[in-house]
């Protein structure tokens, strides 16, 4: 069994940073993965980024490429979200999720790809 439990959220101006961390009890498998993502009021959760938990190759939406890096320590524990640039669209509450099996890439940006989620973090920016 897997916990998550996210922190890091907060309120910030347009253009500023904040920095999400994941953090997991339980073994991850290394080609299992773990994501962020995020739902604003009125609208469907959507994937953010996801990595695999061994490392190497990340994935982003559309919308948060280029502002947002996932990575993760190496005691594969921790998967923090660096978000950069940020902007009033971004403002969600904010999920880590992980899987309990080996993820594709298509299948990384799916909600239903993933069994273990954390309570989730608020994100603000004005």
């Amino acid at each position: 069994h897997v916990q998550l439990v996210e922190s890091g959220g907060g309120s910030v101006q347009a253009g500023g940073s904040l920095r999400l961390s994941c953090a997991a009890s339980g073994y991850i498998y290394n080609r299992n993965c773990v994501g962020w993502f995020r739902q604003a009021p009125g609208k469907e959760r959507e994937g953010v980024a996801f990595i695999y938990a061994g490392g190497g190759t990340t994935y982003y939406s559309d919308s948060v490429k280029g502002r947002f890096t996932i990575s993760r320590d190496n005691a594969r524990k921790t998967v923090t979200l660096q978000m950069n640039s940020l902007q009033p669209e971004d403002t969600a509450m904010y999920y880590c999720a992980a899987s309990v099996a080996p993820c594709t890439e298509l299948g990384g940006m799916i909600q239903g790809t993933y069994t273990y989620w954390g309570q989730g973090t608020q994100v603000t920016v004005s």
